[in-house]
């Protein structure tokens, strides 16, 4: 099998199963303000008349909105990793990874190896889109897959200045309303990765939530080139 060469892990964003959704925009100082720097990470369960799965993985978040967006990094790897056996180690990956203005998905498959290094698995195609600008481009695979890959605005709302002046001790107030609050976020954009794709396609999963239903843990990393 062909594959390029080794990436090694550095951010990890998890959802615990599949509805669930992380949040994070502040990871470890080796990846903070990066382009391997994961923002969020969203997993959807299919909506009635569905049985697909949407994955969005954001990364390179933006703290302030003057720091609008930046560009995907053809030496940074994004890996969906799919626990379908509930002991939270991955038995499929769905990756992705740019080149000349196109992202490139893999998947999903077993990876080459586990745990935090990878490979291109370029001998598992899934498909490849146009990453978008202002106008969002998706494409639909043959097996029903649609991804997309481009700037969107930061879903994410936080009042960083006023969480920084409560934690310093300088907000005896305490945090503001929803209605008072400013979104630090507004204005920001995050580039975002996303897949849609047929639960047949990721195949069955064995492991359960407490009521007894099949769920797919799910997590994301990133990979730099080594």
């Amino acid at each position: 099998m062909k594959k390029t060469k080794i990436y090694l892990g550095l951010a990890v964003l998890a959802v615990a199963s599949i509805i669930l959704v992380a949040a994070d925009h502040i990871d470890a100082p080796a990846t903070t303000g990066t382009t391997a720097d994961i923002a969020d990470f969203y997993g959807f369960e299919p909506t009635v008349g569905s049985d697909n799965t949407v994955f969005v993985v954001d990364i390179q978040s933006s703290v302030l909105p003057e720091l609008a967006y930046g560009e995907f990094d053809e030496n940074v790897l994004v890996e969906i990793n799919i626990d379908t056996d509930g002991d939270l180690v991955e038995d499929k990956v769905i990756q992705a990874i740019p080149r000349d203005g196109r992202m490139y998905f893999f998947g999903p498959v077993a990876p080459a190896q586990t745990g935090l290094n990878s490979e291109v698995l370029v001998d598992s195609p899934l498909g490849d889109v146009e990453i978008s600008g202002n106008t969002a481009i998706t494409e639909t695979t043959t097996n029903g897959t649609k991804l997309f890959a481009g700037p969107r605005q930061d879903a994410f709302f936080f009042d960083f200045f006023q969480f920084n002046a409560v934690i310093g001790g300088m907000a005896p107030g305490g945090f503001k309303t929803a209605a008072e609050a400013e979104n630090t976020f507004s204005g920001a954009n995050t580039m975002s990765i996303v897949v849609e794709i047929p639960n047949s396609v990721i195949g069955n999963t064995t492991a359960t939530n407490a009521l007894g239903t099949p769920v797919y843990k799910t997590w994301v990393t990133t990979n730099v080139k080594q």
